[in-house]
């Protein structure tokens, strides 16, 4: 009888699901049985423990990493007529929070390295529209942050760091979050800190900008039926905090495991011509929510033919980001002309996500470098 082969996917949340099945069917079977789904006690016991976590004095919990985007431009003042200088390498949510509250996001061109944003390069974009600079941890691989923060104090600039993809990751001895003045993150199930459903969190050591977080997530209202602000419904569930609650007793070991995977292919992909394995930035320690590669010298529709190959032999990858933010039809009228960043349009077609997850085995990365060393030939 052959062996079946089972496919390795890009991520596998149901494997770790398994190793903790039993406390989260207990805590979340306690939140239902408690009759309070929404704020309440288990809610803010993880504001806490997460506040703590990051090394952050305060932390706002809300329904996702979006809202914690939107709240923390919010909280600083920032509308429209500003500018806030950010990443074109990554998810939309980052400039559409930007876009959100009326402001314009300005792109700069990103390391091929790290696929981070270049800090070399914000001090040139900067205009007296200037109000704020967002990093985005991309990947789990942290910026340069003490580049980020002084041109920040330089010009009077608060920071806001996105660290939807970079829960525990650090820079120096901090860990992202807790360095600029405002930390944004995502529980979004694929994070190394995901619930099961949308979450988020902000954190700071500001205690008015805390204050004014709060506020806006609940309707603009401290006292209920009076509103100071204009605001939105960005709550944290109960049920989801009970089990991030519990994830987050797991997620140093979740990250070493990912770190170990990632050390393993470093070696494994070294050796292969036309392969740049992504570089960890000194003086920071990436957490890997992704491992994206960049093929050397393909276009787009050759790094697609080389996915297809390898789905071909049971090894799905992932593309992030194909199309850049600043080539995004959304963005047309800010007019980035095709070549302007040249560096992130070269990573949008060249960038491949290999399986990234804590319990990827051995076995399944060699599978899957043979397989990609298989369908590089056969480009």
């Amino acid at each position: 009888m052959n062996q079946v082969i089972q496919p390795v996917p890009p991520l596998d949340l149901t494997r770790q699901y398994a190793t903790i099945e039993r406390d989260v069917s207990a805590a979340v079977m306690q939140v239902l049985a408690s009759g309070q789904y929404i704020n309440g006690p288990v809610v803010e016991s993880f504001s806490e423990q997460f506040g703590q976590y990051v090394g952050s004095k305060e932390c706002i919990v809300c329904n996702s990493g979006t809202d914690a985007l939107y709240l923390a431009l919010r909280a600083l003042n920032i509308g429209p007529g500003d500018q806030v200088i950010t990443s074109p390498f990554t998810f939309i949510a980052t400039a559409e929070a930007i876009s959100a509250v009326g402001a314009t996001p300005v792109f700069i061109d990103i390391e091929l390295e790290t696929f981070n944003f270049d800090p070399s390069k914000i001090a040139a974009a900067i205009t007296p529209q200037t109000k704020a600079i967002m990093p985005v941890h991309i990947f789990g691989q942290p910026v340069d942050m003490d580049a980020v923060m002084a041109v920040a104090q330089q010009h009077h600039l608060p920071v806001i760091e996105d660290c939807a993809q970079a829960t525990g990751a650090r820079w120096q001895d901090q860990k992202v979050g807790s360095i600029g003045r405002i930390g944004c993150f995502s529980f979004f199930p694929t994070k190394n800190l995901g619930g099961c459903g949308d979450g988020g969190a902000l954190t700071t050591d500001d205690p008015e900008i805390a204050a004014t977080a709060r506020l806006l997530r609940d309707h603009g209202s401290k006292v209920r039926y009076q509103h100071e602000a204009i605001g939105i419904n960005s709550r944290l569930d109960a049920v989801q905090a009970a089990i991030l609650q519990i994830k987050l007793q797991y997620l140093e070991q979740w990250n070493a495991q990912r770190q170990a995977v990632a050390d393993r292919y470093q070696q494994l992909l070294s050796p292969i011509t036309g392969v740049r394995p992504p570089v960890a930035t000194v003086g920071g320690h990436s957490v890997w929510n992704q491992y994206s590669i960049l093929i050397e010298g393909v276009t787009a529709e050759q790094r697609d033919r080389l996915r297809t190959q390898m789905q071909a032999q049971g090894i799905s990858t992932m593309v992030y980001y194909p199309v850049p933010l600043h080539r995004q039809p959304v963005y047309e009228d800010l007019g980035y002309q095709p070549g302007s960043l040249p560096n992130t349009e070269q990573a949008a077609e060249q960038v491949l996500a290999l399986p990234m997850f804590p319990e990827l085995t051995d076995e399944q990365q060699n599978r899957v470098v043979y397989a990609l060393k298989d369908a590089l030939t056969a480009l």
